[in-house]
């Protein structure tokens, strides 16, 4: 699997990029909030990617930030019927903090009001991301954590994001998490990713 492009930005759109990596190519699909960052044509970029496969294609989106690959990746796995174009679509017409924010306070109409979604849609994607994953909870422990500068409790809501990001529901997430910080000798400057890695043995 691609994880990320790092090369000459050698054109760009709204909606795509492409990145030139010695001397090949990729051509990108990207949100509007990846292209409002983008360097001048010419100039190295750093996109992480997803790369999509299924029996007509094989497509490539490119991202700015950890964040916006996530949530894409959520809204794909976790929202039925909402397939890459529309979780593009999501992420093009509203910031991550925003779109996480909208669906804490059960706010439909401002989902509602991005490009292809509708009211329908939107009270889908509340309801199956509040209920079914639970992850609004890890959204607004997160939100907490950097509040209050804890770096331990910012280390574990990240990573509790990053292991619903991997298909496991919030409440089996953060119980591997809690049992990883209390083993002895755990270092309160463990980064997200450690942590991420000790749940996971947790979870086998």
């Amino acid at each position: 699997m691609i994880a990320f492009l790092r090369g000459k930005l050698v054109e760009s759109m709204p909606h795509q990029a492409i990145v030139d990596v010695g001397g090949v190519g990729y051509l990108t699909n990207i949100p509007l909030t990846t292209f409002d960052r983008l360097p001048q044509q010419g100039g190295e970029v750093t996109l992480l990617t997803h790369y999509h496969v299924t029996d007509r294609d094989h497509t490539l989106f490119g991202f700015f930030t950890n964040d916006e690959r996530d949530l894409f990746r959520l809204l794909m796995d976790r929202v039925s019927g909402i397939g890459p174009k529309m979780a593009l679509s999501v992420l093009s017409g509203m910031p991550v903090p925003a779109f996480k924010d909208a669906v804490i306070r059960n706010d439909t109409a401002a989902l509602a009001r991005i490009k292809g979604v509708g009211k329908k849609t939107a009270e889908r994607i509340v309801l199956e991301l509040k209920d079914k994953v639970g992850v609004v909870d890890a959204w607004q422990a997160a939100k907490v954590a950097k509040g209050t500068h804890d770096p331990k409790q910012e280390a574990m809501s990240d990573a509790v994001l990053g292991l619903i990001a991997l298909g496991y529901k919030q409440s089996e997430a953060q119980k591997a998490v809690n049992e990883v910080v209390k083993q002895p000798g755990f270092d309160t400057a463990t980064s997200s990713d450690k942590i991420i890695r000790e749940a996971l043995r947790e979870l086998q």
